[in-house]
């Protein structure tokens, strides 16, 4: 007999470090019992990263890098903002087509926070989510409205970080 779910809004927001891969972590346990996986990832840029070709090993794990870096100090907003809101149709597209058990928008957080897409239309489409979609948002400043919507938030905390004492991100463990 099958359980029963309830598909969940969860969100990963916070200081510290863990946000994607806490979500990547949900990514590879919903793939590996079969579920169907979509993961857009925001302002990330076009880099290769270790979890982008993990993912090509999981059949049922589709991910976008639809992003070209951190936007806050752009020079070409307008670009940036058209490519947010191509992976925002993105997003709507997985959330509402009701194909994945599971949809990531990672670092959504952020362009809701940088008022790049308003909270009442992300809301909106997770309001019209199928009832057993699990839906995870990522990054820091969770909106207050997005949290009370949310089934589960877990806040990154940080403590501390190998960036303060000068050293860089590393293959294997921030990409």
């Amino acid at each position: 007999m099958k359980r029963q779910t309830k598909g969940l809004i969860i969100v990963n927001t916070g200081n510290g470090k863990g946000k994607t891969t806490a979500a990547l972590g949900v990514a590879f346990r919903a793939s590996g019992n079969g579920m169907k996986v979509r993961m857009i990832q925001f302002i990330k840029g076009k880099w290769k990263t270790g979890e982008l070709k993990a993912a090509e090993f999981f059949p049922n794990f589709k991910m976008s890098n639809m992003g070209k870096g951190f936007t806050w100090n752009s020079k070409k907003l307008e670009e940036d903002l058209k490519m947010i809101h191509e992976a925002w149709d993105e997003c709507v597209q997985a959330i509402l087509s009701g194909e994945f058990d599971v949809v990531i928008m990672d670092e959504i957080n952020y362009v809701i926070d940088y008022e790049f897409l308003t909270v009442e239309e992300v809301l909106e489409v997770l309001a019209k989510k199928p009832p057993e979609m699990h839906v995870i948002l990522t990054g820091r400043n969770a909106h207050p409205r997005i949290i009370e919507a949310a089934d589960l938030v877990t806040e990154m905390k940080l403590v501390k970080h190998p960036y303060k004492k000068g050293i860089p991100a590393q293959q294997g463990i921030e990409f």
